[in-house]
């Protein structure tokens, strides 16, 4: 039986953390040459992504990115699948066709034969199940042995602690999706490692312990042995040297294919024994020895990440707090699309007890989506710049004590607070328009917050502050012309030593997306104050109350806000939006998991088509209850878990180019159809997989036009 360690919750944050300095350290030069990063940047010990100077360079930090997008989604196909002990590369494959939208989220689509994961994708969509997807008998060597297989495994070994034969198990279903050969020894080679990673801190035995689950004759072992020969003679530790060594004997001119697993995982190998205790060695190694560095450097960094723990991540210079925990998950589940490293870690941890047959752990402050439960953590929250004259400046810190649930909260530290002069902090429920200059992958996400939905903070006062503040909730939501306009809760006032639990209730925003919530910060009287407010936790949950209409302007931010799965979305058209799949199922959705019971109504006209209909509680592409109108004069309840499956079932005559009011409710295990205010349908289903989700309009090969979707709570 493997026991799960006492730090278990904290290493995998550490994980995380590190997984995402990697990635954007490394992404801004991704695929440039050792030669090339020190003749323009020189060795890589910070962020280089402002430095404007170098070509292709994007001044956005924190970024889409396939290797945090695979990395955080894939392992949700435990959870879709109820925690199986022997999760397949089927199952895996199902959760790729039910997260991924084709040629807009997740993954790199260079093309068939020469992105490979997108060649798997094909594959999977055409009918051809997981491992086949990815073998090279059906796609070739070449390109079933690129490096994708490797990027992807960190969640695998995180939800595996200490326990390498699992993590290795699981890492070898999920490579066989999209990879074969080579590139799925080095995902469970890896995988092992930050498994065992969780026990064992020596960077020697955790090789042992990789190569233990690779075949002897493994090209992958011979590389990995080659490495290890070369730093044992290396007596002055030249990285450099050793680096060079990795080029002649297994550089890219060596491996054909866009990014080949080989030279890369070299990489990752000399940088682990290279960098020894240091996570800031590991990190400058990795990123300088160039190639492709977002990736080494994200696998490097999780794998340093969980064996040094946080006190390693912060033993060098600050490269958290630039990232403040922020990820995006670019999916069809776009409500987990705006995330942190906080809210994967919880999803991981939780999965790691399960496996392990132990019963997880209360979640902190009663599942607060804000508990700030880690050291270090900050979930997103900064400080808003600008207007200077307006904005107050002030710190934030993660800090011990001042919760009444938990052990640590957030510290917002302010000087000088004057009258007018407003202190300002939030996070972010969902994206701003600078995403839309981000390279290469596109990001689908649905807001995180919505109007009728209820917020709860916890906020206490220093004792020592200097006088009392003003403190306020708001919210910041896009308008009609893109605009952000800020919305305020009731002003309260806290003096030293206060507590107080803030509730507010979203009012209504016209159906545009909330951009992010936040504390606003004054001071009540005439000198000023200094001190600081300890936010505790924030929360939100349950279905919203709201309208969602077609904008009056070409609302950007409002188009967004829906992850589009259909061949057009338009909605330019007077009479509403338009909808079309040019073949099969196609649909727009919008909303998030913790959605539970409520009803959503649509007045829906089709123009064309043998399907269309309503969906609730959504949770990706191909997992969905549905209000269905077929061809044939049929109205139906279904499931949709990767085909759909009838439910309940009517006789109903529709026609094309007519308007009906469609309504589905979801109560508990209860689901009702009504068409024109008239119940049609009822039914039971009490699959607990699917107690929350988002809603959508669905449209089979043809199209429809829709003018406004309501969402009540029940």
């Amino acid at each position: 039986m493997i026991v799960i360690p006492h730090d278990y919750a904290e290493r995998v944050y550490a994980g995380v953390i590190g997984k995402l300095i990697g990635v954007y350290l490394g992404r801004p030069f991704e695929g440039w040459t050792y030669e090339r990063i020190m003749q323009q940047l020189g060795p890589i010990n910070y962020y280089v992504n402002e430095r404007r100077d170098v070509a292709l360079l994007s001044h956005q930090l924190v970024v889409t990115d396939d290797d945090l997008a695979g990395t955080f989604a894939f392992p949700r196909a435990l959870a879709d699948n109820g925690f199986p002990q022997r999760l397949t590369s089927e199952q895996v494959g199902q959760a790729w066709l039910n997260y991924i939208v084709e040629e807009r989220s997740t993954l790199w689509w260079g093309g068939i034969g020469n992105s490979t994961e997108h060649t798997a994708y094909l594959r999977l969509k055409s009918g051809i199940p997981a491992p086949k997807s990815g073998s090279i008998e059906l796609n070739g060597r070449t390109v079933a042995e690129q490096i994708g297989a490797q990027i992807f495994i960190d969640g695998w070994a995180m939800v595996s602690p200490g326990d390498p034969e699992q993590a290795a198990f699981l890492a070898e279903q999920a490579a066989r999706v999209s990879h074969d050969g080579e590139a799925v020894h080095a995902a469970k080679l890896l995988a092992a490692m930050e498994a065992q990673a969780f026990v064992e801190t020596d960077v020697q035995k955790l090789i042992d312990v990789g190569l233990d689950v690779l075949p002897g004759d493994a090209l992958i072992r011979r590389v990995v042995e080659d490495v290890r020969s070369w730093h044992a003679a290396d007596t002055h530790r030249d990285w450099q040297r050793t680096r060079a060594l990795i080029a002649q004997r297994y550089g890219y001119d060596k491996f054909t294919g866009g990014c080949h697993i080989v030279p890369n995982h070299a990489l990752i190998i000399l940088a682990t024994l290279y960098g020894e205790h240091s996570f800031q060695e590991a990190m400058r190694i990795a990123n300088t020895a160039g190639w492709d560095t977002d990736c080494n450097a994200g696998n490097v960094g999780c794998l340093f990440g969980i064996r040094t723990g946080l006190a390693g991540l912060d033993a060098g210079p600050d490269l958290r707090t630039p990232i403040a925990d922020r990820i995006y998950i670019s999916s069809a589940d776009g409500g987990a699309a705006i995330t942190d490293a906080v809210i994967e870690t919880r999803a991981l941890v939780s999965a790691g007890y399960v496996l392990a047959g132990v019963k997880p752990p209360p979640a902190s402050k009663s599942g607060a989506r804000f508990s700030f439960e880690f050291p270090g953590s900050l979930q997103g929250f900064q400080c808003e710049t600008g207007s200077a004259a307006l904005v107050h400046p002030v710190e934030l810190r993660n800090v011990s004590g001042h919760s009444r649930e938990g052990t640590r909260c957030l510290a917002i530290e302010f000087s000088r607070l004057a009258r007018g002069r407003v202190a300002r902090v939030g996070s972010a429920t969902f994206f701003g328009k600078d995403v839309f200059a981000m390279r290469t992958y596109e990001l689908m996400a649905s807001p995180t917050l919505y109007s009728g939905q209820a917020i709860e903070c916890g906020v206490s006062a220093d004792s020592n502050n200097t006088a009392a503040i003003a403190l306020r909730l708001f919210i910041s939501a896009f308008n009609q012309s893109d605009e952000l306009m800020r919305i305020y809760g009731e002003t309260i006032e806290l003096a030293p030593s206060d507590g107080r639990v803030m509730q507010w209730k979203v009012p209504d925003t016209g159906g545009y997306p909330i951009y992010n919530v936040g504390l606003e910060l004054e001071a009540t009287n005439s000198t000023g104050v200094d001190g600081a407010l300890y936010l505790d936790y924030v929360r939100w949950e349950g279905a919203p109350d709201l309208t969602l209409r077609r904008p009056d302007d070409d609302s950007v931010m409002w188009k967004h806000a829906w992850v589009n799965d259909a061949s057009h979305f338009q909605i330019r058209w007077e009479d509403g939006l338009r909808i079309s799949n040019k073949s099969g199922l196609g649909a727009i959705f919008q909303g998030s998991r913790d959605w539970k019971d409520y009803s959503v109504e649509a007045d829906i006209k089709p123009l064309i088509g043998d399907q269309w209909g309503l969906a609730a509680r959504v949770q990706g592409r191909e997992r969905y209850y549905a209000l269905m109108f077929d061809k044939g004069g049929k109205i139906r309840l279904a499931r949709r878990c990767h085909i759909m499956e009838e439910i309940a079932s009517v006789p109903f005559v529709w026609n094309l180019d007519q308007t009906y009011i469609c309504r589905l409710e979801a109560t508990g295990s209860t689901l009702r159809g009504y068409v024109d205010d008239r119940l049609v349908l009822q039914a039971e289903d009490a699959d607990q997989r699917f107690s929350g989700g988002g809603i959508g309009l669905l449209i089979n090969t043809g199209s429809i036009v829709n003018r406004e979707v309501r969402i009540r709570p029940l």
